[in-house]
């Protein structure tokens, strides 16, 4: 109910300011640029109401006049207080009407600029445009420097780590193959079998004549009872001191 209450004013105000129009001789639109500022007036202490109230939402269904309420309840965080309008401009072109209305506020001052379609005399949509100071305007110039220069840095940094741990990676990798493709010592027990094997099918002869020795040296009649496996050379010195 509110809000039917708040478009009939609007419709109301704005019907009343088209009829005044039509008597005066010098003008470029459908209405004068002082009627028209006014009028933006008078829709910008609405708006401020509505968003005062928490009744935003109600305006889902119009984009034009919910994103203009979104923007000047985001700007009231650094306007302030609303503390009233200080007169403002308004020009006609071809179908629009743009009335731009300066805002008071405790913190800062503002403009909202109101876009209206000639013809229906509808909202097409509203801006509003906080003013800042220089010094302001400089600060957060230089901080979305530093924060812009301060994010190149810290992905220059984390691509300089990733290329590190590609190398470190590599080399691991490395080690793991040398370590895979190096030989395993060989077993010297098998060494010595495979020698011992050598030594015995090349001088089968001399393995007969020394078992047939240890043979009758044991007085055995045949030498089946034993097997001589390896023969090896005797140490010179031990021979010679016996």
């Amino acid at each position: 109910m509110k809000k039917l209450l708040v478009v009939l004013g609007m419709i109301a105000c704005m019907t009343g300011l088209v009829a005044c129009g039509e008597e005066e001789t010098k003008n470029e639109g459908p209405i004068t640029e002082e009627q028209a500022v006014e009028m933006g007036t008078i829709a910008v202490e609405q708006m401020n109401m509505i968003v005062g109230s928490g009744a935003v939402e109600q305006y889902e269904d119009q984009p034009a006049l919910y994103n203009g309420f979104l923007g000047w309840q985001s700007a009231l965080e650094d306007i302030g207080t609303f503390e009233g309008t200080n007169g403002g401009t308004a020009r006609f072109e071809e179908d629009e009407m743009i009335i731009e209305v300066n805002v008071l506020g405790s913190s800062h001052d503002a403009t909202v600029e109101l876009i209206f379609a000639t013809e229906s005399m509808t909202y097409a949509g509203i801006t509003t445009n906080v003013h800042y100071s220089t010094g302001e305007i400089m600060f957060k110039a230089l901080m979305n420097t530093v924060i812009g220069m301060g994010t190149v840095f810290v992905v220059l940094i984390l691509i300089s780590l990733i290329i590190s741990c590609f190398t470190l990676i590599s080399k691991l990798e490395g080690k793991q193959k040398k370590k895979a493709e190096s030989p395993a010592p060989a077993a010297a027990p098998v060494v010595e079998q495979i020698a011992a094997k050598e030594e015995l099918s090349d001088d089968t002869e001399l393995v007969a004549v020394i078992a047939a020795a240890i043979a009758a040296y044991e007085g055995a009649a045949s030498t089946d009872g034993f097997v001589v496996r390896s023969i090896r050379k005797a140490n010179k010195t031990k021979w010679q001191n016996a």
